[in-house]
C-alpha cells in the first residue's frame, strides 16, 4: 500500500550543507582576510573550523572529541561541505585555544546584518518605540578555573566551578542579539551600562540590578529612553502624584504615577535626576515600581514595556536548552568564547530557517529536527514543514495460530 506522501524531497546535498548555503561566502572570507585568521593554519583553516563547531554545535557533541570523531564516520559526505577529511582532535583543540575569538564575534554580526531584511518584518503590537531593547545577563557555569567566578570553594580536594557571564542586549522586535559581551562571572551587572551606545529616541528596558542613576542622567540628556524597576532601598523625594487609584483584589491596573527627584554624584558634585515612577499592581496582587525618563507615553505602556524584558530570559532558556552550553570544546577562554558566539551564530541560522519556511512550530522543535537529518539528504524546508506528516496504516500482519498440545 502506497504512503499518503509519495515525493521523497531528496536533493543531492546534506541538510546541514543546506544551511551553510546560507551564509554569503564571500562577506565570510573578507573578515579572514581582514583579522588574518588563516595566517598560522594550513589546513584547519577558518572554515574548516567554522563547520567543525557548527557540525557539534547542531549534533549536541560533549567534547570535541566527539565532535571529530563523529565527523570522521560520514566519510564520503565531508566533500560536500568542502572538506577532504575530518579533522583530528588535536588540529581543532590549537585551533580553539590560537584563532582569535574576535573573528567570530564579526562573523556573527555580519550575518545579523545580512538578514536583517528578513528579521524585520516582525513588529510588537501597542508598542510606540521602532528600536526597542532589552539587556540583561546570563550566568554560565563551567567545571574550570578559567573564568571565576561561580561557586564555592570546594571541600578537600574538590574542583572549583568557574563562571562566566554572557551580558546581551537584544532587539525585541526581531528577538535578536545586537550586543553581547562576555565575562566573568564576579564582575557587577551595571558596569557593562556604559558599553551599550544606543541611537537617540531608542527605548531599553532592564532589570533593577543595572540601576546606575549616573548612566540614567547621561541617557536622558542623549534622548535614550529606558525603562526598569526602582530598588526597594532607593532613597527618593516625591515631588508630585500625577495619578493614583484604588483597584479590587485579583484585578491588574496602574495604581500610581509620581514625578520623583534621584540624587546621584557625577565627578564628587551631587546632583539631581528627574524621573517618572510608575506603580503597578498585577492579578496576583504583586506590586511592582518602574522608573523611566519618558514623560509622554502611557502608564500602561510602561508596564508592558517592562512586561517584555521576559523575551530575554526566553532567550537565555531557549540557547541553554537546545544547544550544548554544559560542555564546552575547550578549557581556554579563547576556546569558550569562540564556541559561545558560533552557539549564537547557530541559533540566528535556525531562526532563519524558521522565518524562511513560515513554520509556526517551536524553536525547539525546529532544532530537534535538523539535528535528527542533519546529514540526510532531504530537501530542508521541507523537513520542517512536513514532521508531522500522517501515513495510511499497513495490513494487519496474520498472526500464525496458535498450536499447542493440550494436557486434557
Amino acid at each position: 500500500m502506497s504512503s499518503k506522501n509519495s515525493q521523497k524531497n531528496l536533493v543531492g546535498q546534506p541538510v546541514f550543507k543546506q544551511i551553510m548555503d546560507l551564509i554569503p561566502c564571500s562577506k565570510f572570507d573578507q573578515l579572514v582576510a581582514k583579522h588574518q585568521a588563516d595566517r598560522y593554519y594550513k589546513t584547519f583553516d577558518s572554515w574548516t573550523q567554522f563547520i567543525t563547531l557548527l557540525f557539534g554545535i547542531y549534533s549536541r557533541c560533549d567534547s570535541m572529541g566527539e565532535v571529530c570523531d563523529g565527523m570522521g564516520a560520514l566519510a564520503g559526505k565531508l566533500n560536500h561541505l568542502g572538506l577532504q577529511a575530518a579533522p583530528a582532535k588535536s588540529t581543532a583543540g590549537d585551533g580553539l585555544r590560537g584563532r582569535d575569538n574576535e573573528f567570530f564575534k564579526e562573523v556573527y554580526f555580519m550575518l545579523l546584518k545580512h538578514f536583517n531584511p528578513t528579521l524585520s518584518v516582525s513588529r510588537i503590537d501597542n508598542i510606540s518605540f521602532s528600536r526597542l531593547f532589552i539587556f540583561d545577563s546570563s550566568t554560565i557555569r563551567l567545571f574550570s578555573e578559567v573564568m571565576k567566578g561561580v561557586g564555592r570553594n570546594p571541600k578537600h580536594e574538590g574542583k572549583k566551578k568557574g563562571g562566566l557571564k554572557v551580558h546581551m542586549m537584544i532587539d525585541a522586535h526581531t528577538d535578536t542579539p545586537t550586543f553581547v559581551k562576555i565575562s566573568e562571572a564576579k564582575q557587577h551587572d551595571k558596569n557593562f551600562l556604559k558599553y551599550l551606545n544606543p541611537a537617540a529616541h531608542s527605548m531599553i528596558v532592564f532589570d533593577r540590578a543595572y540601576n546606575h542613576y549616573l548612566q540614567f542622567a547621561q541617557w536622558t540628556k542623549q534622548r535614550v529612553n529606558f525603562v526598569c524597576r526602582l530598588k526597594s532601598n532607593a532613597v527618593y523625594q516625591v515631588v508630585e502624584t500625577r495619578f493614583e487609584q484604588d483597584l479590587q483584589t485579583d484585578k491588574a491596573g496602574v495604581l500610581k504615577e509620581e514625578h520623583i527627584h534621584l540624587e546621584y554624584k557625577e565627578e564628587k558634585e551631587k546632583k539631581t535626576l528627574c524621573l517618572r515612577k510608575v506603580t503597578y499592581k498585577d492579578e496576583k496582587n504583586r506590586v511592582y515600581q518602574f522608573i523611566t525618563n519618558n514623560f509622554e507615553i502611557t502608564n500602561e505602556e510602561v508596564a508592558l514595556l517592562y512586561k517584555l524584558r521576559w523575551n530575554i530570559e526566553l532567550l537565555f532558556k531557549k540557547l541553554k536548552q537546545n544547544f550544548q552550553l554544559h560542555y564546552f570544546y575547550s578549557e581556554t577562554e579563547n576556546g569558550i568564547k569562540t564556541q559561545i558566539w558560533c552557539t549564537l551564530i547557530a541559533q540566528l541560522l535556525l531562526q532563519i530557517l524558521g522565518l524562511k519556511s513560515k513554520s509556526k512550530k517551536a524553536f525547539s522543535t525546529i532544532a530537534a529536527l535538523i539535528r535528527i537529518h542533519l546529514i540526510s539528504n532531504l530537501e530542508m524546508f521541507w523537513v520542517i514543514a512536513n514532521c508531522r506528516r500522517t501515513y495510511a496504516k499497513q495490513k494487519k500482519r496474520n498472526k500464525s495460530p496458535c498450536i499447542q498440545t493440550t494436557l486434557f
